[in-house]
């Protein structure tokens, strides 16, 4: 139900990994970042843009081999004798983790393929050992390891299978818990804790290829569906010695638990997040790897949802030579920044106040501080913020360099010393500068984000904010089109999202840019809009976030909904050329709002929806829902089949036929209702293709005009 989008999605899917993690490959001493290109890779000075080669494209071609590999990541071993190279990266379910990697070893310029035997492009999450010496790696659902020269290989595991996934995940775990990378080296680099997920039990959903060979071909897909159980799952410690795997004790039955975190906390300790099956309790946990003995420290609740510490699944953020580390937690009402005692014992709010912070993103030990995103007066923008560590600070502090309004993002080198700042605003499209931190001063003056926006102007989208009938405050976003007449009427468009899963309505560039239409809305006279909702991940407090808990389809659609009702009531707006459209998450809020409120929107378009909330995962849908066997009338009412007999208006159904995220299944469903109530509609179906339907030649063509005739057809252009 997530909005993996086509330009737009690119778009994001850039922002957003560049709020989670550092994607700047930086040299150790966080004074430089490495560049990759074809033509090998580069050290780049960010203070004057100076390059340096690196390594250049002979150095990266093998023997035999008349072109460089193109290298898609690559890390040092501990004391820089050994590279790891990544390449041929393909994409496992949305990232590409997979493929093969090379070994290139400076001293003597050579490169050496890992895993050689194995199939093409099976490796993943390969990683150096601490003490650099060895390599481990995931391949075909086993965990092997093997030296840097490439002797001495062994198979650690030797059952993994495509239902028992030793060092990786199960579909629904990457999907919602952004888990990918599964094992972790010992600090001794002796052994290897790693996940097992136990898929054995979780039933297929059967996807068809049905244009590739004159038979379909069925595409199995582990996925646990809205009221089953998850996917047990161990941590297992795996000797390299004797290739012995310990296993830890938990209490409770594993199949109605998460692990959604581990790391190891010392010589022979692991420190594990784990959640009930509700996700209303965490509880961290030590594990002695020596026995498997298991003991918890410190636990969270919420009566709603736990939220996880962010998208970056890589561990704590420990301080103070490991005496205390940084976790967040809505305790008091706020998305707040605490400070726990190794022992679980003394919890320290370091970011008191009546505000959310967005993501820890940093630390700067050396001078005390956690940098973390929040926008204490504006929930729709973010600024780059820190706080001592040590000292309770009563307000926290701004970063200098951001006095521009809109969204401020970061990548900061390690230490804290450097970092990309990246700014947009709705009338900004992505401006980038080095700066030093903290003063935030640009490292090049002619690549000052302040100077370079002097040039740009407004493009005509206001931001506002008002009380729905319901006394709700909502925030929204209205682009009105070229050359506007207030005495005019002109047709509206609504772009919605409406889950948990994200807002639509940050103070960013991209939303307001209708990627699937083909033309200009604003000079074919389209008015455009975009509300916020409860339920969002705007940065407003717990009690507005959790506010939909197992009332989905209802408290959301409803804020969605009034606030149409106010801007529909605006006097330039024709009320009769009313249209709205989403994808995903959006493509079932457009369900709901035409269904449940016919009268305001006469005609939608939904891309890959959702008709019954039992019909996603677990995971996702039991965090906002709770159980379906618990509470079935909430998730009847929470369904947009439900209602799907309310239909008036127009409805465009479109859908990718292997979507493994939201199964085609929802849209064979809806139809199948939709005909019972004897209502008109359109669905254009596209074969073999996924959630994002980015896959084969001409479909996003296609798809835009699919999408832009309908609505020119059913919500007519032009002021009146």
């Amino acid at each position: 139900m997530k909005k993996w989008l086509w330009l737009i999605m690119a778009m994001m899917c850039v922002q957003w990994l560049h709020a989670q993690y550092n994607t700047i490959p930086f040299t150790p001493d966080g004074n430089a970042y490495y560049e990759i290109g074809k033509d090998g890779v580069r050290v780049v000075d960010p203070k004057n843009a100076q390059k340096t080669v690196f390594l250049a494209a002979k150095q990266l071609t093998p023997p035999g081999h008349t072109a460089p590999l193109e290298v898609h990541q690559f890390e040092f071993n501990a004391d820089g004798s050994a590279i790891l190279l990544f390449v041929n990266a393909t994409k496992v379910w949305r990232y590409p983790t997979r493929g093969d990697f090379w070994v290139y070893t400076p001293a003597n310029q050579q490169l050496r393929r890992v895993g050689a035997g194995l199939p093409d492009k099976s490796l993943q999450f390969a990683k150096f050992s601490p003490d650099g010496r060895m390599i481990a790696y995931v391949s075909g659902h086993n965990l092997y390891a093997e030296s840097i020269a490439g002797t001495d290989r062994k198979q650690l595991t030797t059952d993994g299978n495509r239902k028992l996934i030793n060092g990786t995940f199960d579909w629904a775990y990457e999907e919602e818990f952004f888990c990918r990378d599964g094992f972790r080296w010992s600090p001794d680099s002796r052994s290897i804790a790693y996940w097992q997920v136990d898929a054995r039990q979780i039933r297929d959903y059967y996807m068809l290829n049905t244009i590739d060979s004159p038979y379909a071909q069925v595409i199995p897909v582990e996925y646990p569906k809205a009221g089953n159980p998850p996917s047990p799952v161990k941590i297992g410690v795996v000797s390299l010695n004797n290739r012995f795997t310990r296993w830890m004790q938990f209490e409770g039955d594993p199949a109605q638990h998460y692990i959604t975190r581990m790391e190891w906390s010392g010589a022979n300790e692991l420190i594990v997040q784990r959640l009930n099956r509700h996700q209303q309790e965490s509880k961290l946990i030590y594990c002695n790897t020596t026995d498997g003995s298991t003991r918890t420290f410190w636990a969270d609740f919420n009566e709603a949802w736990i939220d996880l510490q962010g998208d970056d699944p890589r561990g704590w953020m420990w301080v103070n030579k490991g005496q205390d580390f940084l976790w967040v937690s809505e305790k008091d009402g706020w998305r707040h920044l605490y400070k726990i005692s190794r022992d679980g014992k003394t919890v320290t709010l370091l970011t008191p106040g009546d505000y959310d912070i967005a993501l820890p993103l940093s630390l700067d030990e050396a001078n005390g501080y956690v940098y973390f995103y929040a926008s204490p007066q504006h929930p729709v923008q973010q600024y780059l913020y820190r706080v001592k560590i040590n000292t309770v600070q009563l307000k926290p502090e701004k970063v200098n360099g951001q006095d521009l309004p809109g969204t401020h993002r970061y990548q900061i080198s390690p230490g804290g010393k450097i970092a990309l700042h990246t700014y947009s605003s709705h009338a900004v499209s992505p401006l980038e500068e080095w700066v030093s931190l903290p003063d935030g001063r640009p490292l090049q003056a002619s690549k000052s984000i302040a100077r370079m926006k002097e040039s740009t102007s407004d493009n005509g989208i206001e931001y506002m904010q008002f009380a729905t009938q319901d006394k709700v405050l909502v925030d929204a976003w209205v682009r009105k089109p070229a050359n506007f007449n207030p005495n005019k009427k002109y047709p509206i468009v609504f772009y919605v999202y409406g889950e948990p899963w994200a807002s639509t309505v940050a103070d960013e560039y991209g939303n307001h840019h209708n990627f699937l239409y083909a033309g200009d809305m604003d000079a074919d006279g389209y008015i455009q809009v975009s509300v916020d909702n409860r339920g969002s991940p705007s940065l407003k407090g717990a009690s507005w976030r959790k506010s939909v808990y197992k009332k989905l389809g209802r408290v959301n659609v409803r804020d969605m909904a009034m606030a149409a009702k106010h801007i529909i009531q605006l006097p330039y707006v024709d009320k009769d050329r009313v249209a709205v459209w989403g994808w995903s998450g959006g493509g079932t809020s457009v369900f709901h709002l035409l269904f449940q409120y016919p009268d305001l929107f006469q005609t939608g378009i939904a891309i890959a929806p959702t008709a019954r909330i039992d019909f996603y995962d677990n995971i996702y849908t039991e965090r906002y829902m709770g159980l379906p066997q618990e509470n079935v009338e909430e998730y009847i009412k929470g369904s947009a089949i439900t209602y799907a007999h309310q239909l008036k208006g127009n409805l465009l159904i479109v859908h990718g036929t292997l979507d493994d995220n939201v199964h085609y299944s929802n849209t064979e469903l809806m139809v199948n209702e939709l005909i019972k109530h004897n209502k008109t509609f359109e669905v254009m179906p596209y074969p073999n293709r996924s959630h994002s339907l980015m896959e084969g030649e001409g479909t996003f063509r296609h798809l835009q005009g699919v999408y832009t005739r309908f609505l020119k057809k059913h919500c007519a252009p032009g002021a009146r």
